[in-house]
């Protein structure tokens, strides 16, 4: 039995890892899920969602309203607040930090932990959708460099593609289930080490 999958990191949705030092901005595609759980669907993020804490729920609500039907076709830049805190750690978090069909800035409480609140400022958003390899190829360069590899993009793209047998002529090829693989595998390498 392959557990291979069982390594993955929650590659059924958008996660803080994946931001971290390459904010994206999406087009939002759909909402779904429950009233009290939405589930927001980006466009070209390879079938994987944004599900917003409670804190951005109240950001995205007083920037658009309560009802998703308005959401669609609008864009939001997401990035990584590595301060987001759960369960007593800090674990980092999806945040929106500019929107757009919004009138002007704006600045409200966002809770980032059971304690803590901040002031969190949202900017009218004006920039193009991001490529979603970007963000994805970002977090694998992110992990790579934690788990102590060095190198340029090329060396990188070369050190991704032995973690997994693979190879690609541009970052832009990575399948996200092999991006996430190589995310996993890494991980899983880096954690082991660290424990050791």
């Amino acid at each position: 039995m392959d557990i291979s999958k069982a390594l993955l990191a929650k590659s059924d949705q958008l996660n803080a890892a994946d931001l971290t030092g390459a904010p994206i901005v999406a087009t939002i595609s759909a909402v779904v899920g429950e009233p009290t759980k939405p589930i927001i669907e980006l466009e070209g993020m390879d079938g994987r969602p944004w599900k917003p804490a409670k804190g951005m729920l109240r950001v995205i609500a007083r920037g658009w309203g309560t009802e998703t039907d308005a959401f669609v076709g609008r864009r939001v830049k997401l990035v990584n607040n590595p301060e987001v805190i759960y369960a007593g750690e800090r674990v980092g978090g999806v945040e929106v930090v500019a929107m757009s069909h919004i009138d002007g800035a704006f600045t409200m409480p966002v809770r980032i932990s059971q304690k803590k609140v901040k002031q969190h400022t949202v900017e009218v958003l004006s920039e193009p959708p991001t490529e979603p390899w970007i963000a994805q190829w970002q977090a694998i360069k992110n992990a790579l460099t934690a788990a102590g590899y060095e190198g340029d993009g090329p060396a990188m793209l070369a050190t991704a593609g032995q973690v997994i047998g693979a190879a690609w002529e541009h970052p832009n090829k990575i399948s996200a289930e092999d991006a996430q693989k190589i995310l996993a595998v890494v991980r899983e390498d880096n954690h082991q080490e660290q424990t050791a």
